[in-house]
């Protein structure tokens, strides 16, 4: 799944995403609507990983959709 098809459908992948990193704040999952750039920069300053981390996990996250 791309990232045009995430943004698009965003309201309906907000949920699993939550779930997921039930740590993320509602907020956060709002400003993000889909962009993965701006996700896994959060995922970083929350759980503390490195760049690469947390964008393998937004990644692993795109698949599992």
């Amino acid at each position: 799944m791309n990232k045009d098809i995430i943004s698009g459908k965003w309201s309906q992948v907000k949920g699993k995403a939550k779930a997921r990193w039930g740590d993320l704040t509602d907020d956060v999952f709002d400003v993000a609507e889909g962009n993965s750039e701006y996700l896994a920069g959060k995922l970083q300053e929350q759980y503390g990983w490195g760049r690469e981390r947390a964008e393998q996990e937004v990644r692993d996250f795109e698949r599992t959709l």
